[in-house]
């Protein structure tokens, strides 16, 4: 990759730690000056304490206020911002429809969809004033194959592919792109949260369901943050100048989630 993100200010929404930690990494690596945000503030301080150049706020992106908050930080310190990745989400329950509370579907909608709505909305003004730039939305393979026992992860997925093709027609003539990112089965403690809640619903031993994931990919091995990582920069970099409006899937060819 070139050098076009050198330089670049970047916020990457939950990146304290797992895909958005090692998005942040690619981005300092490739000498982008990057603030992450995440709501555990113990984690944003870990992070700070490994990557010193990362600045870091506590923020809950569900919350109107603590993101206006954030982005009048950001505005003060940067007065542009060139990239903004949308990678803050929860995995939601793992139930059946009829078992599904209305709590659980209204979080997961609230994290996943209307935080990337809230933090998006706010970067437009910080983006134009750069001049153009990029929105990408950490999205799932959820949002394009249907995935029994998570009806409202998979409809905040379903919805980021909506509102991506949605926004890079309205900021298009302004020169911001915005494109969605579909990663797979990722390796890590989240998707090992997720083997342990479905093993457990289908009485399967984590091993098992393990196992199964794995086979329903062609590539036959699960996606690697840093995999993601590399697909961000890149859409974010000159060398994607021209991409906007896609959802791309970066998972080894997930064939069905089942």
């Amino acid at each position: 990759m070139s050098e076009s993100l050198k330089g670049k200010r970047v916020l990457v929404t939950a990146g304290a730690h797992g895909i958005g930690l090692a998005i942040a990494r690619k981005f300092l690596a490739s000498g982008a000056d990057v603030h992450i945000c995440d709501v555990n503030a113990q984690a944003c301080q870990i992070a700070r304490d490994m990557h010193p150049s990362l600045s870091a706020s506590a923020t809950d992106v569900s919350d109107e206020v603590q993101v206006l908050a954030m982005f009048e930080d950001l505005a003060r310190k940067w007065g542009q911002l060139d990239a903004l990745v949308n990678n803050a989400g929860v995995s939601g329950p793992t139930s059946r429809l009829e078992d599904t509370t209305l709590a659980a579907w209204q979080n997961t909608l609230d994290v996943n969809l209307t935080g990337a709505f809230l933090c998006s909305r706010s970067a437009v003004p910080l983006l134009r004033a750069a001049g153009g730039g990029s929105i990408v939305n950490i999205s799932s393979v959820a949002g394009r194959l249907g995935f029994s026992l998570r009806s409202p992860y998979s409809a905040s997925k379903f919805g980021l592919a909506g509102l991506t093709q949605t926004w890079a027609m309205e900021l298009g003539p302004c020169g911001i792109r915005v494109n969605s990112v579909l990663p797979g089965v990722v390796s890590g403690d989240r998707v090992e949260r997720v083997i342990a809640a479905r093993a457990a619903a289908g009485g399967v031993s984590n091993d098992e369901m393990r196992d199964q994931l794995v086979e329903k990919v062609s590539l036959r091995r699960m996606t690697s943050p840093e995999d993601v990582a590399n697909q961000v920069a890149f859409l974010c970099s000159d060398e994607g100048a021209m991409i906007s409006g896609q959802s791309i899937s970066v998972c080894g060819n997930v064939e069905h989630l089942g």
